[in-house]
């Protein structure tokens, strides 16, 4: 029999993120992304996706079939200021939008948990100033964005400024696999510096994020109540030869070039040193004022999770480039062990050790702050090519979970303070770069069929789970 380990207000749920564009939404980096050919796996786009804008009341419908106490989805920066500018007009029926989702969530007893800012920065803005490049501008317009939704939205109690800053920080402005495509391989892109652009970008994005927290913490918070932080997303490592202290060493250094990057100014109040040793005079310094705000800002962790690798470390000089800190990230080990079973996702293999792992490692790093799980799921090998009846039959799911969830609460009983779990996600959904070829969701979406939902094995699974481990009293 199981033994409740997990504390008596720990919140589960789900989280989704969709944005079609009706209501008179601005364009976002992303809607122009999309309609680049060959930059999204099946061609396609996320005008629609799963189309929750029309479809509240079925998917609070879904929520509470499932047994979930929360959810976490994302606002539209352009739904709120289509042109996203501090002078330019709000959108009331945007406002109207969310006000009623939550108002609509609360009612069946359902807590929100709002991301700000999901990757889809309102396209003028690139267009305007240079969007997540230009510091002054872009943080500006941010804060005040933020400002809008604090007084519209005064029932939520959680708030995230950003989700997963290192995904719009290197995938758009590295790599170019993500919008706004920026990448110094002009094969991709006619514009970007991979060697600098993307430490401007993150730079950028704390203080973006330190200016909303002081916002919300000076002006809502007194009289809201509530809780604001940044979710981050990291993997679980291990050393390729756990007997090569250098191995060792780079498997750290991975996670501080993706972690740290982000949580040591926002917990210590400065950047890794194995960042400055490597990136130089290209990571920006935080003035006074910027530290002031970066420092302290957040009231908890969040935390998006999915897989894990093995780290080998490099014995060249780290290419100008580089994003991982001169090393390799690899699925077998030296003695030919994987990390887990494929998956449709190149990049996802399951792994529940080092779930367990990373959360005692935040923990430890960073004083044991309040973590929410805002993000973990898995997608299946070859889901979207199987008859429904077996898509329903989502077993590879459910076990991801039940050995993810576990893994989470072996961690809280080892002393970790983790208070929510979020599984990614509520149904399958328009999954960025990969399209419509991968499904995340534990709620089949029929996208040809008339947006027809039907739950999985998985959406029945995860609440008798956590029911087995939240203690009752």
């Amino acid at each position: 029999m199981t033994t409740p380990v997990l504390p008596k207000d720990f919140v589960w749920g789900f989280a989704t993120a969709s944005r079609p564009r009706r209501r008179r939404r601005g364009p976002s980096i992303w809607d122009k992304f999309c309609k680049i050919p060959g930059k999204i796996a099946d061609h396609s786009s996320g005008d629609v996706a799963c189309d929750s804008y029309h479809r509240t009341g079925e998917d609070i419908a879904l929520l509470k079939e499932t047994g979930a106490q929360a959810y976490r989805f994302s606002i539209s920066w352009s739904r709120i200021i289509p042109l996203g500018g501090r002078n330019d007009p709000i959108n009331q029926a945007g406002i109207a939008y969310y006000a009623k989702l939550v108002d609509d969530l609360l009612d069946a007893g359902i807590v929100p948990l709002v991301t700000i800012f999901h990757w889809d920065l309102p396209d003028e803005l690139d267009k305007r100033y240079g969007g997540l490049l230009n510091k002054e501008e872009w943080t500006e317009d941010y804060a005040h964005y933020a400002r809008v939704l604090f007084e519209a939205l005064p029932k939520v109690k959680y708030w995230i400024t950003f989700n997963e800053p290192w995904c719009s920080s290197i995938l758009g402005y590295s790599t170019g696999l993500f919008a706004p495509g920026h990448t110094s391989d002009r094969s991709k892109s006619d514009v970007g510096d991979s060697s600098r652009e993307p430490w401007l970008v993150g730079h950028n994005f704390l203080i973006a994020h330190g200016k909303a927290v002081k916002i919300y913490r000076e002006e809502f918070k007194p009289k809201n109540g509530g809780q604001i932080g940044i979710t981050l997303n990291g993997d679980g490592v291990y050393p390729w030869d756990p007997s090569d202290p250098l191995d060792v060493e780079a498997a750290e250094r991975k996670l501080e070039f993706s972690i740290s990057w982000f949580a040591d100014p926002i917990y210590h109040g400065h950047y890794p040193a194995s960042m400055i040793a490597q990136l130089g005079d290209r990571l920006p310094s935080f003035t006074p004022e910027e530290l002031a705000l970066v420092q302290g800002s957040n009231d908890f962790y969040g935390m998006n999770h999915y897989t894990a690798n093995y780290i080998k470390h490099k014995t060249t000089p780290a290419d100008p480039a580089d994003f991982l800190g001169n090393l390799e990230t690899l699925f077998e080990s030296k003695n030919g062990e994987l990390i887990g079973p494929e998956t449709q996702s190149f990049w996802l293999r399951p792994n529940p050790r080092g779930f367990h792992d990373l959360i005692l490692w935040i923990s430890h790093r960073y004083n044991n702050p309040p973590i929410y799980v805002t993000e973990s799921g898995t997608s299946l090998k070859g889901e979207n090519d199987l008859p429904l009846e077996r898509i329903l039959e989502d077993d590879f799911r459910v076990a991801y979970f039940d050995g993810y969830v576990r893994a989470l609460a072996d961690a809280v009983s080892e002393g970790a303070d983790v208070r929510g779990y979020m599984a990614w996600s509520l149904m399958d959904n328009f999954e960025w770069a990969e399209g419509y070829e991968t499904r995340f969701g534990v709620t089949f979406v029929d996208y040809e069929g008339g947006q027809k939902r039907y739950p999985k094995k998985s959406a029945k699974a995860i609440g008798p789970l956590f029911e087995s481990l939240i203690k009752k009293e």
